[in-house]
């Protein structure tokens, strides 16, 4: 199984064959944003306008067959903190202070989860006997915090998953060839993940490139998912295609990742 593109006339985004609830990875082609947020932009942002995000967020709608006002997202700060979502989120995501939190949860049919990311990593996860969704964004300090395994044990605790079932998708984000880094993040890598984490990160000099991928698929695994499908995009080397926070300093757009729970079927 693999992460694949589709196209949709300009709209494009990629899907992961092992999860079945309609979901994307989105890029920042085929949007109406401009400026430097050209293109597909999905967040609220100083210099951009709440119709252009709505318009962009209507394509992936329509695209995915989910109602923008069943749309849940998250209030980002690289925490660990993982949140149950139910009917009664359904406020529009433009006029809402939601919670504090980076990952998202529900078994709530019809109910569309969303996380915004520039070089940060998107996760989704999918139970398919359950039909409970999960939605995490997992920047590096959230991701040695274990936000991803946390996401799998809420889903088991609040749903009663069972993590062999969940199918997870780890989608772009910046790749081990461009996410230099001092001895803050490795040190936080090891402290959480033990010797184990030391694979995925590959000193030079007096730096280091970290596998934020592969670190993320360690604590899936160690929470007892074994399908896992992971993107090999890396958002910094891919300019045109993605938004990077560290490639244009700061000045730029969103992307991000939907997936929508729906009704299992008997």
């Amino acid at each position: 199984m693999s992460i694949t593109t589709m196209k949709q006339g300009t709209l494009e985004y990629l899907m992961a064959e092992g999860i079945s609830a309609s979901h994307c990875f989105t890029t920042r082609l085929g949007g109406v944003s401009t400026g430097v947020m050209a293109g597909l932009n999905i967040a609220i942002k100083e210099g951009e306008t709440e119709e252009s995000v709505r318009k962009n967020l209507s394509l992936l709608a329509n695209a995915l067959d989910f109602s923008l006002d069943h749309l849940v997202c998250t209030r980002q700060t690289h925490t660990d903190i993982v949140r149950k979502v139910t009917k009664d989120d359904h406020i529009s995501i433009f006029h809402r202070d939601y919670p504090e939190c980076d990952g998202l949860i529900t078994n709530d049919p019809g109910t569309a989860l969303i996380v915004f990311t520039a070089d940060c990593t998107p996760i989704l996860l999918h139970d398919p006997v359950t039909g409970a969704v999960g939605a995490v964004h997992a920047g590096w300090r959230g991701t040695a915090a274990d936000i991803a395994g946390k996401a799998v044990r809420a889903m088991v605790a609040e749903f009663g998953c069972d993590p062999g079932n969940i199918r997870a998708a780890i989608g772009p984000n910046i790749g081990v060839c461009c996410f230099e880094t001092d001895g803050e993040v490795p040190e936080a890598m090891t402290a959480a993940f033990g010797e184990a984490a030391g694979e995925f990160i590959v000193p030079a000099g007096n730096k280091y490139y970290v596998n934020l991928k592969e670190i993320n698929a360690l604590a899936l695994r160690r929470a007892g998912v074994t399908n896992i499908e992971i993107s090999t995009d890396c958002t910094m080397c891919q300019p045109d295609r993605f938004w990077s926070h560290r490639y244009t300093r700061g000045q730029r757009g969103s992307q991000g990742a939907i997936i929508v729970c729906e009704e299992v079927q008997p």
